[in-house]
């Protein structure tokens, strides 16, 4: 073989190889934006081009690369300035030739013509006096029509460009940010690389930019998000990035430490520009991100713990004095103290929804003061809430609330003050003369009758399917079922069975029914619980179906192993078998899939409901013996009542 081939071959594969590498680093290294003398260089050009929309000439800058040659074709980037710039502003703000002459010299980008327009499309395109003026405003907009119908052309006319939309991508910093979303997003068969730095209040709403996801996750080859987490227009960038997540759109969705600067928007460019054109790997788009997004969960303004797109989670603590700092967050995970005495640590990644935690501090487990607490585990916990894209039907929207109150009671059967939370629909206290069915719901072991009120999300979800119509307004009285009468843990014998039962027919019901307006009749009443509540269910609920006519049990069943108690509870369905049948409309029976932990339970209570010839409906969602799946349940039943 020539040795000349060999060498050129061997040097194209690396040269190129490496050209076509998705970015190995997480952010720019120090010196990505200083000029060097011993590398080549791209071109600075300014160019007038014939503007119809307009009715002018206007001007752009175009970059082109070293070794640029007009005999080959060049994909192309469109590059968007801010508000209060203009075609100049990436010039004398961002050093874009600086930052992609460094990149070239290294071998990380794809050549590529780069033009930055003026996308204040208007005779006057001076950033000059009132920037905001509504005249100059509107001009960002007309850009889209300037942008498509007069520059496009010029550029693909004058220079070698190649024209099919996947060589063309656009990107822009604030309002050309929200710029870039709105044109490259609102037209996929012009634009394949979308890229929105510190987008600004312009960019549309995100059903608006994505109205169809299926398309836009075919026709996409990159569609970019990045913010500075201390940007006050962080917002914008958070609720494309959660439509996207929620719809599986394929994205990078980029947080980094700044506010609304160049050092966050050249960050941007750098990695950004090392994607196109080029083959991507979506599965590792989820790591491309410097910092994660604050957990809902957090207090007010605590900045950690911080979810990352993968959803690992990021926490940090300060305990100066400590020797030994974990998280326990169902694995337990060692921290590490830097020398200003912050715990930091970085978990895998964790299934989606709620999920209970604490520090372990020398041993000790305390609730993370950066943190909401929930009861659950029977103490004050922490609580951490990680994204779920099926989680829309318990998401806050623009649709009539209801309400949740709270019910001081003294009980005569614990001969205590006690208390419930009672949701009412939306509507209910204007309508004075409508009465309301009722579903009493209860919490799991280790809970109270804030668990379904908190960690539930049991307003939101009625307040949704009320909404889609696809459940009856209704109350939902959310009662503690921590009845113990000396008999042993809670739930899991006869006699705590039947105090709950005296205590839920006794004082609860007739609480609610003195106290707000409700249907009083069985087919206006339903029951339902998960884990120790769903064993409450199935004891008060089948026992007294002449009050219920709609139970529903989550994540439970008879226990195999304790024949004492559930022998008797299967001996008393026998006998009533058709009563129960003919009075209950429904007997909901959902499972957590093989991984809940009352699987075989409830598997061995099924297989005996079917020799008993107990008529039920039986659900399954993955995801073991976690408030994601009974809130998911809760979801799934409530349509099922009152028809």
């Amino acid at each position: 073989m020539n040795l000349k081939f060999l060498f050129l071959s061997t040097f194209w594969v690396v040269t190129w190889g490496a050209a076509l590498a998705q970015p190995t680093v997480k952010e720019a290294p120090k010196g990505f934006d200083v000029a060097r003398s011993d590398i080549a260089h791209g071109k600075l050009d300014t160019v007038s081009y014939d503007s119809k929309t307009v009715g002018v000439k206007r001007k752009a800058l175009i970059y082109t690369p070293p070794g640029y040659a007009k005999n080959k074709k060049y994909p192309v980037l469109y590059l968007l300035h801010g508000i209060g710039g203009d075609e100049k502003e990436w010039l004398n703000g961002g050093k874009p030739q600086v930052i992609l002459d460094n990149l070239y010299a290294e071998n990380k980008l794809e050549p590529m013509i780069v033009v930055m327009p003026n996308g204040r499309a208007m005779k006057n395109d001076r950033p000059i006096g009132n920037i905001f003026d509504k005249e100059k405003v509107e001009a960002f907009s007309t850009f889209e029509k300037d942008l498509l119908n007069d520059l496009i052309p010029f550029v693909e006319k004058k220079y070698p460009a190649l024209k099919d939309r996947e060589h063309r991508a656009i990107a822009g910093l604030s309002m050309g940010g929200g710029q870039s979303l709105n044109f490259g997003l609102g037209n996929l068969d012009k634009f394949a690389w979308v890229g929105g730095f510190s987008s600004a209040p312009n960019t549309r709403k995100p059903e608006e930019l994505v109205p169809n996801p299926e398309e836009a996750k075919k026709k996409l080859k990159l569609l970019w998000i990045s913010c500075g987490d201390k940007d006050n227009l962080i917002t914008f960038s958070k609720r494309t990035h959660d439509y996207l997540f929620e719809k599986r759109v394929p994205h990078v969705y980029y947080v980094e430490p700044g506010v609304h600067d160049f050092k966050v928007w050249k960050n941007g460019l750098y990695m950004f520009s090392q994607f196109l054109f080029k083959p991507v790997d979506v599965a590792s788009l989820s790591k491309y991100t410097v910092l994660g997004t604050s957990a809902t969960t957090n207090i007010r303004n605590a900045s950690y713990p911080q979810i990352l797109p993968d959803n690992r989670v990021v926490f940090r603590v300060k305990a100066p004095e400590a020797q030994k700092v974990q998280v326990d967050l169902g694995k337990k995970y060692d921290m590490v103290k830097d020398t200003s005495g912050f715990w930091t640590v970085t978990t895998d990644s964790v299934s989606r929804g709620f999920h209970y935690y604490s520090l372990l501090i020398d041993g000790v487990a305390v609730a993370d003061p950066a943190s909401e607490s929930f009861y659950g585990m029977s103490r004050m916990a922490s609580g951490i809430e990680i994204p779920d894209p099926d989680g829309s039907y318990f998401a806050l929207k623009e649709v009539p609330h209801g309400d949740i109150r709270m019910k001081r009671y003294f009980s005569p059967v614990t001969n205590s003050w006690r208390r419930v939370y009672v949701y009412a629909p939306p509507g209910y206290d204007k309508n004075a003369g409508e009465t309301y069915p009722v579903l009493y719901l209860l919490h799991g072991g280790g809970e109270d009758e804030r668990g379904w009120a908190t960690q539930g999300k049991t307003d939101l979800i009625l307040d949704n399917l009320i909404a889609d119509q696809q459940a009856k307004p209704m109350l939902v009285v959310m009662l503690d079922g921590n009845v113990s009468m000396g008999g042993g843990l809670a739930g899991f014998n006869e006699n705590v069975l039947k105090a709950f039962e005296s205590e839920l027919k006794q004082a609860v019901i007739p609480l609610i029914e003195s106290n707000y307006r409700v249907k009083k009749e069985p087919g206006n009443r339903a029951l339902a619980g998960l884990s120790m509540g769903g064993l409450q269910t199935l004891y008060a609920g089948v026992k007294n179906t002449d009050l219920f006519s709609y139970l529903g049990v989550f994540s439970s069943g008879w226990f195999a192993n304790n024949p004492t108690l559930s022998d008797p509870q299967y001996a008393f369905m026998k006998t009533n078998a058709s009563t129960i049948n003919t009075n209950l409309k429904q007997l909901w029976i959902s499972m957590g899939g093989p991984e809940d932990i009352a699987f075989q339970n409830c598997k061995i209570m099924r297989q005996k409901f079917d020799e008993l010839g107990i008529k039920y409906q039986y659900s399954e969602y993955p995801g073991g013996h976690t408030w994601p799946v009974w809130r998911h349940d809760l979801y799934s039943f409530v349509p099922l009542l009152f028809k």
